[in-house]
């Protein structure tokens, strides 16, 4: 993490003048088919640093995170940014890295070009932002091999990558060490606070493992029984 590319600082001067945070949920409840998830949860989350969700499996947290995302609509209750409801833009200044990554049948980077291309990115800067993500990620030496040889370590690196590239003020990470060995998960957890350093990120964290507390979160909520404990 030495060599920060030119962006870093640009992203920072844009985030100063236009900050997202803080993100704020108020009375959040979910309950599909009269089925509750979710009972009024409330939480906020200022800029910087890494905030957790921690809860058993089943407790609400990828719901949650995608609630505040605006991958699915709340039943009821709000979610603002800094005061206003969640629009394009401010959708675009986030990314999401899903527990399991979904990755295309192309190589590395290929994959990470086809979502710079769905974002609107110009062909121009697509190569260079590729290559920063990759670089980022640690897996730059991989950036030819088919994705979907890759070890469930370094998919979930290029899954991390593909987030980068889209240069997020707020990364959501969705349990991203299920499933990983203990020293590939500890190593992930190093590299995400390593990045949230690095780049200033603002970055939100749903996990059921505890022993990602130490090393990595500042802040932490727990959510049992569908509401924050």
């Amino acid at each position: 993490m030495n060599n920060i590319p030119q962006h870093v600082s640009q992203n920072a001067s844009f985030a100063a003048t236009n900050p997202l945070l803080p993100l704020r949920a108020e009375d959040i409840s979910y309950a599909p088919g009269g089925l509750a998830l979710l009972d009024r949860v409330s939480l906020q989350i200022t800029e910087g640093g890494i905030s957790m969700i921690l809860g058993p499996n089943g407790a609400g947290k990828s719901i949650l995170m995608r609630i505040l995302h605006g991958l699915i609509p709340a039943g009821s209750g709000s979610v603002t940014w800094r005061g206003q409801s969640a629009t394009a833009e401010t959708r675009r200044r986030q990314a999401m890295v899903f527990q399991k990554p979904v990755l295309l049948r192309r190589s590395v980077t290929a994959n990470l070009d086809h979502a710079l291309k769905a974002a609107g990115v110009p062909r121009g800067e697509r190569d260079m932002r590729a290559a920063e993500a990759l670089k980022e990620a640690g897996i730059a030496h991989l950036a030819t091999r088919p994705a979907r040889v890759l070890s469930g370590g370094e998919q979930q690196r290029l899954a991390l990558a593909r987030a980068l590239s889209l240069r997020p003020d707020v990364l959501f990470l969705d349990e991203p060490t299920a499933g990983l060995d203990p020293i590939t998960a500890a190593n992930f957890d190093a590299l995400i606070r390593d990045l949230q350093r690095a780049l200033g990120l603002t970055v939100f964290l749903v996990t059921h493992d505890v022993d990602t507390l130490h090393a990595t979160c500042d802040r932490i909520a727990v959510l049992g029984e569908k509401r924050v404990l």
